[in-house]
């Protein structure tokens, strides 16, 4: 462990974390999970995988800003709004900050980089798919049966979702490569063409990732209904103030808990593609 780079990561995740917070896209306790998210993936995973989540945070919060004046009619669908709190940041950065530290200390090399690189594509790939598909001209259909359901229905998917799925993904793994390719470089260490197995690994991952959340979403991610507004919600407490009762789903596998399990499953997706193509 690299004591010098883990304080360069707490002091970059601070500073990450306080820019996002005045930019409105951080709350208070998001800040924290910032931090400590931020700080292990820097300390223990180095500097491409710091980089690689900057890079994560940044393109989504710029589009959660992408026509958001359309997006806040659907606020009320969603559980919580474009600010993410603790629970958020550990979601999408927990499960790469426990491969940091396996990086770090499990010694497992070159496909736990590919692990890693598929969860950030993972939870790349559904916050794109999110902001990008809400803004679909075409009614969404549930991934389950196909049938036509309101805009930011859980588990429904779209073309210009899916398109943007698949964006997000190639962008984080075209992202890692290059980040690889320059460390490469700055530490004069010979670049390994081989490499370049990080971009399918990125967008397998981010893909796979993507349909776990949406099937998820779509059968036991718990739903809620509110009565005064008769409108479907993953809010326990509906913004109009009311209570809601849940419609389906298990209690305890909120958006959070979702979107960490897609990370999970990216990860190991792409892990596998690490291990057909360096074997």
């Amino acid at each position: 462990m690299d004591l010098f780079r883990l304080l360069i990561g707490m002091v970059l995740s601070s500073a990450i974390g306080l820019a996002g917070y005045r930019a409105e896209a951080l709350s208070l306790s998001g800040v924290l999970g910032a931090i400590l998210t931020g700080t292990v993936i820097f300390g223990f995973g180095g500097w491409s995988w710091g980089l690689l989540l900057i890079a994560f945070f940044v393109s989504s919060s710029l589009l959660s800003r992408y026509r958001e004046a359309e997006k806040e009619t659907l606020a009320e669908k969603f559980a919580k709004g474009h600010r993410r709190d603790l629970g958020q940041a550990l979601a999408n950065g927990g499960w790469g900050a426990i491969l940091a530290l396996a990086y770090a200390f499990g010694g497992g090399g070159r496909l736990l980089w590919a692990a890693f690189t598929g969860a950030m594509a993972a939870v790349t790939a559904d916050t794109w798919a999110t902001e990008v598909g809400v803004l679909s001209p075409q009614r969404p259909r549930l991934i389950t049966t196909g049938q036509p359901v309101p805009v930011g229905t859980s588990g429904a998917v779209s073309r210009l979702g899916t398109l943007a799925a698949l964006s997000g993904s190639l962008f984080i793994g075209l992202t890692m490569l290059l980040f690889q390719i320059a460390g490469s470089a700055l530490g004069n260490r010979p670049g390994l063409w081989n490499d370049v197995f990080i971009v399918p690994a990125g967008v397998v991952g981010g893909l796979v990732g993507t349909v776990v959340d949406s099937l998820l979403g779509a059968t036991v991610q718990a739903v809620y209904y509110c009565d005064r507004c008769q409108k479907e919600t993953e809010q326990k407490v509906h913004r109009c103030g009311r209570r809601t009762h849940r419609l389906r789903g298990w209690r305890w596998l909120n958006n959070d808990v979702v979107n960490f399990l897609s990370a999970v499953a990216g990860s190991g997706a792409a892990l596998l593609v690490g291990l057909l193509g360096w074997g």
